[in-house]
């Protein structure tokens, strides 16, 4: 195993960080002040998208991205060391067209779509003209077993019609909006006695349809996402063309995982990213604060926490680094177990560690000051989003492979001899 970035990848690492230090941190208290404060788009996003498209910065987050789609094509590993940059800010993603929920998308119907629906869907997310949803979890199941998922997609005639209900579904809420990738239960897949992870499909669905309605917007932890707002979405007898449909009917497990696999794994590449601004972080607010009569970074409690956020940290980006490294070489279906791996210790590293710079901060630490805040919501989120703990836990015992021997045949147990 090879993590050593090309000298392509560092080159663009490097523009990465230079463009991030002169363009999307300067920026960032004016974003916070329209965006955050006023609840408005910040005016200047399709400058910095202009700046970045040209200087080659523009969906560098799509490791299969074709030889006529803009942007530059990165590997996941030649990503990684860009995503953890751009992770420092919630916002600084959309700036490159790197943002969720939209790049899986984009990597969804680059592997899953026909020329036709790459014209309608994936062309406008491309050259981003627009912004896309992901509409999966149910709230009237148990949506971590995916096969709960009861929206049901009913073929008539040449349409498809929808009926169901769907929540946590990142983007719904952006004003800019237009397409819902949906999954649900399809045609004969409606007979119970159909294969459980063979009755679900995707569709496209555009989000002024007929019959289509965002019930509200919803808060996590009482933190709004900026970038890609959370919607609850009501679909009411919604007829959608059958040339809508994703593949083939029943395909819908198949390409959720094409899609999830690099959603997860960016999520994490974004976290190292926070979580390093968080050990930077705790240590000037330690170092600016004194507390009976020495300063906080003194204490030997505080000393440890920087140490252990540091060492859970690099842990965590090695695993990050090699799940990306296999996704290269192995492809979606080769790093199912790196992916489980990461999607479990990345956000519980970060979640630990936002939580020290909290105590290191004090009050500040949970204003919106500070994004000590958000680090710790989103690390949260993401340990129940795109497949619980318990989950990619179980699925990672799964895959253990069983010693040949037992116990009492194991030459490492050696019992006491018979007396």
């Amino acid at each position: 195993m090879d993590f050593e970035l090309s000298a392509n990848g560092r080159a663009w690492r490097d523009r990465t960080q230079a463009f991030f230090d002169a363009h999307l941190l300067p920026r960032n208290r004016e974003w916070i002040e329209h965006v955050v404060r006023r609840g408005e788009p910040a005016p200047f996003m399709p400058e910095l998208q202009a700046k970045a498209r040209a200087q080659g910065l523009w969906n560098i987050g799509l490791p299969e991205l074709a030889a006529d789609e803009p942007g530059t094509r990165l590997s996941n590993l030649e990503y990684a060391g860009c995503c953890e940059i751009l992770g420092r800010l919630a916002w600084a993603p959309e700036a490159l067209n790197c943002q969720a929920p939209d790049v899986p998308n984009m990597i969804t119907l680059q592997n899953c779509a026909n020329p036709e629906q790459k014209r309608q869907w994936l062309a406008p997310l491309l050259e981003a003209r627009t912004r896309s949803c992901f509409a999966m979890t149910e709230p009237d199941v148990a949506s971590s077993d995916a096969t709960n998922i009861a929206t049901a997609i009913e073929r008539q005639g040449g349409d498809y019609v929808i009926n169901g209900r769907k929540w946590f579904s990142t983007g719904a809420a952006h004003p800019r909006c237009t397409q819902i990738m949906l999954m649900g239960v399809t045609g004969k897949a409606l007979d119970k006695s159909t294969d459980r992870t063979r009755r679900h499909s995707i569709v496209m669905v555009p989000m002024d349809a007929p019959g289509v309605r965002l019930v509200r917007e919803i808060r996590w932890m009482g933190n709004r996402d900026h970038v890609a707002p959370i919607g609850e979405i009501e679909f009411k007898d919604v007829r959608v063309p059958v040339g809508n449909l994703l593949g083939k009917e029943g395909d819908g497990f198949k390409i959720a995982q094409i899609r999830l696999g690099p959603a997860r794994v960016h999520h994490c590449m974004r976290q190292i990213g926070l979580a390093g601004l968080m050990i930077e972080l705790m240590l000037a607010r330690a170092a600016e604060r004194k507390a009976f009569g020495r300063m906080v970074i003194e204490y030997d409690t505080v000393q440890r926490w920087v140490a252990e956020s540091r060492v859970e940290l690099e842990q965590a980006k090695l695993l990050t680094l090699k799940c990306a490294w296999l996704l290269d070489r192995q492809g979606h279906h080769g790093a199912w177990r790196e992916v489980s791996l990461v999607k479990v210790a990345v956000p519980n590293m970060l979640q630990r560690v936002a939580d020290r710079a909290i105590q290191v901060f004090g009050a500040m630490g949970g204003t919106d000051d500070a994004p000590i805040h958000y680090a710790l919501s989103y690390a949260r989120l993401m340990r129940i989003g795109d497949g619980p703990d318990e989950v990619h836990l179980r699925q990672i015992f799964k895959m253990e492979t069983p010693p040949a021997w037992t116990i009492d045949g194991s030459p490492y147990i050696a019992y006491p001899a018979d007396g």
